[in-house]
């Protein structure tokens, strides 16, 4: 028996294999996106905790207080001492505050970390803005180096107006250091050297 239409099997073929291999690229594509668009959803509605970052502080102080507290981690693999300098204060809403942790690498060699961040509850983290903090950049220590490490934080005065947050007292302060590996550096070429390019 004939094949009637040996051409539309083979047009079916390079079609399907077409649409799975654009799947596939849409999915790896996706993957790689998912974690800044996650991170970009976070601050924007300070889900899970993620705090805001803020320019300037607010325009007004409001009488309400609440009770910031401080809280330090270090992840195994980072021979760092991490604590804050106080366990916790009490703030005006609205009011800027500049607290410290103390960090000590432990170590006789350099190292390198970075803080992860969060508040908690986590329904809090849309209205906790960090004007400074030193989380925002990787920190670099030297054998035995002490150093104290500022967060300049307030708590958004827009936090009054959530009826849910009427019953707030407490809001916790987390960091957490991890460990992060030295990039290779490229290796300079000796002067007078042939490139090895012909």
């Amino acid at each position: 028996m004939k094949n009637s239409a040996p051409g539309k099997s083979t047009r079916r073929d390079v079609v399907i294999a077409a649409s799975c291999g654009a799947f596939v690229a849409m999915m790896l594509g996706m993957a790689y996106a998912s974690v800044p668009l996650y991170n970009w959803f976070c601050r924007a509605t300070g889900f899970g905790g993620t705090t805001q970052v803020s320019n300037a502080a607010p325009g007004h102080v409001l009488g309400r207080k609440i009770t910031v507290r401080f809280d330090a981690n270090v992840i195994p693999g980072l021979p760092w001492k991490f604590e804050p300098e106080q366990t916790s204060v009490e703030v005006r809403i609205g009011e800027v505050v500049t607290a410290f942790y103390t960090v000590t690498n432990e170590a006789a060699r350099e190292t390198l970390g970075q803080a992860s961040y969060n508040v908690s509850p986590p329904t809090v983290g849309l209205y906790f803005q960090k004007i400074n903090c030193f989380c925002f950049t990787e920190q670099r220590m030297s054998a035995g180096e002490k150093r104290e490490m500022p967060v300049v934080f307030y708590v958004d005065p827009e936090l009054a107006k959530d009826a849910d947050q009427n019953d707030l007292t407490v809001i916790t302060l987390s960091y957490t250091f991890y460990p992060q590996r030295e990039q290779p550096k490229p290796v300079a070429q000796a002067p007078g050297k042939p490139s090895g390019r012909i």
